[in-house]
């Protein structure tokens, strides 16, 4: 009995000893763990010292988790965990990028960025003038020229809201002959570099041989903004950092080449020959050469073409391999190019770095990419949906990739062609407008109360053609009409520019002025007074049912007619020059055909373009024929957000050149129509007698009988193609009639019955 008792006292020593142990005793030897705070590398090391918003309450200190010790720690030296931790490359790069930028690693807007002078002079950008002596690349030539052609440019630092150097950081690898020395010192010599605080880098190369570190870049950007190619998700710092698409030497800086679906004209295009294409190098050693040694497993020869060859480099031939020779053979057969555009999905795995040009080169060819490239921070992903143009793969699951895009319906794919064709068209085909993106996503983070959403960047036409400024909802938008299942208000503003003076009360003008008022659709006539006489009194103007304002215009230039002026509340405008002869049943029949196509140009007066292979320019013609590619403004109906997008979209040299000509502002909208909606304008009704009315030649007041105004119109043709980069204009040969127009039947049973009698 006692043996027992000491028996069931020492298992209750024991207990307690335990649990005594366990709640706090002595650890028995046992490392004590180090405190760990996952969110703490995303702060700067600075941030203890800043001070918090306004507004917030200071948030209690948060429990930390213990950070274990490697699980490899018994059993290595410390030497050896060195050695096992450098063995190949990409562990080396992993090692390294806990580094990566330093103090600025956890930089983000709001801790990083000084809103003060955006708030004060809006979104200007200032590039520093190039120095005597300084290396800069072409392609650097070409980024610095696309930011000084841009709206956002300003020559004045004090009033710039982001800065560019001039110093090229495009090529960081240092066995690279467009390589840079001294990069840090240059930077830091500028006098408002200011630890980077506001500044731009572009970076399209980073690291070298054999690593290819992605963020190795020789100097520290400190808090710059990282325009960066190839960026690994884990040193990208969200919503402060670019991504950027890698672009070759020869990519355009200015229209670049169509989309292959956009190019072919067919709506449905056939289905393609292979369904999984690469043609590619492989790496024999190094980093990035695991994907591409493996792609032989899911060669078929058939509708799977995955081509490799070795033989690069000086030294391919002292790492080659058994396969070599086979893969070289059935690599020199296939042309590229017919594979790019013979196939519906392009392979893009990682090269020695995570971004490849084949990337851009799948988009252009409507070829939907088959991503295979972890931890890649996609071009623009911050405002881009990849999902719906590419396939995301992942490296370590290559063989089954046959398998899924097997799998994909015929219609999603072609659903996801035609969205590689509107991405490529809109945000990548020349480097201009991979600039301009560049930049509007950052205006967007700075005034992020009026920034664009999801929809107004991935769907047409695209972010940089909607300006957030004038609206951030989409019914404002003529382009999102059919999308929302909106249909637009029956009724319109009429702008009428007057330019001569108002002598009598047989004018054109004043007639004109009735018409219109009788439309039912009518709610108000504007009279834009472009006139250097005095406005007329009020009792010269006509008594009309709507209301009548007659306004000096801008600075009485042409450009002043697409002003957006706040007494135009109407989605609709009615565009007429003084001596337009229409009549109420034309204004309503054209009215209702722009219900229809909002987001186009509607109207009479058709104008064409076409290519002059004697003088190698774009020309200029009014010969009335069946084919047509611009609706004069003079009589046309459109949407009012295109006199925002005229005045503030496009760059003041453009608006310069109108003024000063008195001439092409019609042009000019329907280039700038075309290149938003990329579709032609819509002709109605021809109507003869306002042929004969512009045709005129005894009129001396006339534009149209002036030789040297048909001349001006064909230099603006090519002036304006030139700052697009292509010709947007497309032609047509629709023309929309009344129903039982010119049909032998009774005058009767006709809607619009006074436009036969014209």
């Amino acid at each position: 009995m006692q043996a027992n008792k000491r028996y069931l006292l020492l298992s209750l020593g024991a207990c307690c000893l335990l649990l005594g142990i366990y709640f706090g005793g002595p650890r028995l030897g046992l490392p004590s763990p180090t405190p760990f705070a996952p969110w703490a590398s995303a702060l700067s090391p600075d941030s203890s010292r800043s001070l918090p918003l306004p507004g917030h309450r200071a948030q209690p200190a948060r429990r930390r988790w213990p950070r274990w010790s490697s699980p490899l720690g018994g059993y290595l030296k410390p030497e050896e965990d060195e050695e096992a931790e450098g063995a190949e490359p990409w562990q080396r790069e992993e090692k390294s990028r806990a580094g990566a930028y330093r103090g600025s690693r956890g930089c983000r807007m709001e801790t990083c960025f000084d809103f003060s002078p955006c708030q004060r002079h809006g979104f200007r950008v200032y590039v520093y003038p190039r120095q005597k002596g300084d290396q800069v690349s072409d392609t650097y030539r070409k980024v610095l020229g696309a930011l000084e052609n841009s709206r956002f440019y300003t020559a004045d630092p004090d009033r710039a809201c982001l800065f560019v150097p001039a110093v090229d950081t495009l090529d960081r690898d240092q066995l690279s002959p467009e390589y840079v020395a001294n990069v840090r010192a240059r930077l830091q010599s500028l006098p408002l570099w200011r630890d980077g605080r506001n500044h731009l880098l572009f970076n399209l190369y980073s690291g070298t041989w054999p690593d290819y570190t992605d963020h190795e870049l020789g100097f520290d950007p400190a808090l710059a903004l990282l325009a960066k190619a190839s960026s690994a998700a884990d040193t990208f710092r969200p919503r402060f950092d670019v991504s950027l698409p890698l672009f070759s030497k020869d990519h355009p800086q200015k229209g670049g080449r169509r989309g292959a679906l956009a190019a072919d004209h067919r709506l449905l295009p056939p289905a393609r020959r292979h369904l999984l294409v690469f043609k590619g190098k492989r790496y024999l050693t190094g980093i990035g050469s695991e994907t591409r040694n493996a792609l032989y497993h899911i060669h078929n020869g058939d509708d799977l073409l995955l081509l490799t060859t070795c033989k690069h480099g000086k030294d391919w031939e002292r790492h080659r391999d058994g396969r070599c020779e086979r893969d070289n053979a059935a690599y020199a057969r296939y042309d590229y190019q017919e594979l790019l555009h013979n196939s519906s999905f392009c392979l893009v795995p990682r090269g020695r770095r995570l971004g490849s040009f084949r990337f851009l080169e799948a988009l252009q060819a409507a070829c939907i990419p088959v991503l295979l490239s972890n931890g890649w921070e996609l071009p623009f992903s911050e405002v881009i949906d990849w999902n719906k143009a590419a396939i995301i793969g992942d490296e370590r699951l290559l063989l089954q990739v046959p398998s899924i895009i097997r799998s994909i319906d015929p219609d999603k794919v072609l659903v996801l062609r035609q969205q590689t064709q509107f991405l490529w068209d809109t945000y990548f085909s020349s480097l201009e407008k991979i600039v301009l993106t560049t930049l509007e996503i950052i205006q967007d983070r700075i005034f992020s109360h009026i920034n664009r959403n999801a929809v107004m960047w991935n769907a047409l036409p695209g972010g940089l053609f909607v300006l957030p400024q004038y609206s951030t909802h989409l019914e404002d938008f003529p382009f999102y009409y059919s999308v929302l299942g909106q249909t637009t208000a029956k009724e319109f503003t009429a702008v009428i520019q007057a330019v001569s003076p108002l002598l009598t009360q047989s004018q054109t003008i004043l007639k004109l002025i009735l018409n219109v008022a009788k439309s039912r659709y009518c709610k108000q006539i504007v009279v834009l007074w472009n006139c250097e006489k005095p406005l007329p009194p009020k009792n010269k103007w006509p008594s009309t049912p709507v209301p009548l304002n007659v306004i000096e215009g801008e600075n009485k230039m042409m450009s002043s007619r697409f002003f957006p002026y706040d007494m135009i509340q109407t989605d609709a405008v009615l565009s007429l020059d003084e001596d337009s002869v229409l009549s109420t049943n034309e204004v309503d029949f054209a009215f209702i055909v722009w219900c229809t196509f909002p987001e186009r140009i509607v109207g009479y007066p058709a104008r064409s373009h076409f290519w002059d292979n004697s003088k190698g320019w774009w020309g200029y013609t009014s010969k009335w024929t069946n084919e047509y590619s611009m609706v004069l403004t003079g009589a046309a109906f459109y949407h009012r957000y295109y006199h925002y997008l005229y005045t503030f979209y496009l760059p003041s040299s453009l608006h310069s050149m109108v003024d000063q000509m008195t001439n092409c502002e019609d042009i000019l909208m329907n280039f700038l129509v075309s290149a938003t909606t990329k579709l032609p304008p819509i002709k109605v009704t021809q109507k003869k007698q306002y042929k004969e009315t512009m045709m005129q030649q005894g009129s001396k007041t006339s534009r149209w009988a002036d030789p040297e105004h048909f001349a001006q119109r064909q230099a603006c043709m090519n002036s304006f193609t030139n700052w697009f980069g292509f010709m947007p204009l497309i032609h047509s040969q629709t023309r929309l009639d009344p129903v039982l127009f010119k049909d032998q039947v009774s005058i009767l049973r006709k809607k619009y019955r006074d436009i036969e009698r014209l």
